[in-house]
This record gives C-alpha cells, structure tokens and sequence, in this order.
C-alpha cells in the first residue's frame, strides 16, 4: 500500500496493552491508517475523495483501524456518516469486510481473492488501482522475492503507469508491505519519504499471529 498522510509516527510495535498491535501512528489524531493485530487481524483505511473539506468534528478515519485492531469492534452501517468518507477493509477471524460510508453507508463481506481501495467510492474506476491490482496478480505467485518485488511495485515511476506520486502536498509519503503465511507467520516492512519523495527510513517488524477464535467456532 502506498499513503498519503499527515504528521506521523513510522510503522512499530505499541506500547502496553496494545503491544500485540504493529502500525504507524497518527501523530494528530492518534489512530492508524493501516495495522496489524498478532491476535489475527489486519485493518487499512483510505479517504474518499470529495468537493468538501474534511469536518474536524467528525470522528477521526484512523480510530476506525486501531479499534478494530484492539478488539474486533466495527461500527454499524448507521453510524458511519459520523466520519468523514472513507473506505475500510478488516481482515479477522470473522472473515474480511469492507465498509465505506460514500455514495451511502455500507457494511458487505469480501469474498476470498484480490481487492483494492482507491481515493474514489468502492468499485469506481480508479486508474492507479486497476494498474496495481493488475500487477500484483501478475506476480503475487511468481516472485522470488517477494518484499523487495511488491516494493518494487510501489516504487514504480512512469508517464502513464505511476504508482509511487512525488507531489509536496498529496504525494507518497509511506510504501508499505504486510506478508503473512499459513502458519501466521509474518514480517512488515514500510519505506518512508520525504515531501519530494526521497527516501527517508525504512522500518521493519516481524509478527506472529494467534487468532482469537471465530465468533461462530464451537
């Protein structure tokens, strides 16, 4: 995933109770745009573009991840205008879910496959979406190495086929990668930049997951 972000801090384990969560940390508002949980979930949050400015008293996007992250808890349908827009994709024991709250509120399941999130509502064409989604099943069973290949990924740079955007105020400020094998096995790796998208810090984290049972397991 490629972000555009403000004040933050990089991706690293928490602190206390909250020490079986990996993520970046907004530094304004406190939550995540995207994270990890060893107790087997993985949450990311995008905007949703629109003609208005974001309401500062709404509920802040990034609380949607860290308290998924924390405890499972996804707000209901009817309750998601209290943010400004987005789309959310979670992944647990419960299976993975994408909630969105533009054209209108929606809570639905994904099925098992390949999905992204852009700037545009769900399943609007998006250029740099389609683009990566494409690439990434072109090589998401064939790379030899795949960290350093799906970063290579996000690096790309082309007239018509840019990924990673270099822009001072809406460029790419994080490229980060989250792996995870059967066994719940996993590594992070998030590449920082600068407001000229030069390389800034490069931040790794190893994980392990033991899920918490799913709700319908007897």
């Amino acid at each position: 995933m490629n972000s555009t972000r403000a004040p933050s801090a990089p991706l690293a384990r928490w602190d206390g109770e909250d020490s079986h969560i990996i993520a970046g940390r907004d530094l304004v508002s406190g939550g995540t745009w995207l994270g990890v949980s060893e107790r087997g979930r993985i949450a990311v949050v995008t905007n949703i573009r629109t003609a208005d400015a974001p309401d500062r008293a709404k509920a802040s996007r990034g609380d949607l991840v860290s308290n998924y992250l924390r405890g499972g808890d996804l707000p209901p349908a009817e309750s998601l205008d209290g943010f400004n827009a987005f789309s959310l994709i979670t992944i647990g024991p419960e299976g993975a879910t994408l909630s969105a709250n533009r054209p209108s509120p929606m809570v639905t399941a994904l099925v098992p496959g390949i999905h992204g999130l852009s700037n545009g509502i769900p399943d609007e064409d998006w250029p740099r979406k389609s683009r990566l989604i494409s690439h990434f099943t072109d090589i998401i069973d064939s790379a030899d190495n795949l960290p350093d290949t799906l970063l290579d990924l996000l690096a790309t740079e082309a007239i018509d086929d840019s990924i990673f955007i270099r822009n001072k105020v809406y460029g790419t400020r994080c490229s980060t990668v989250v792996l995870v094998d059967y066994s719940g096995t996993g590594l992070m790796i998030e590449h920082q930049f600068g407001c000229n998208g030069e390389p800034v810090n490069s931040t790794e984290a190893s994980l392990s997951f033991t899920p918490e049972p799913s709700p319908t397991a007897q």
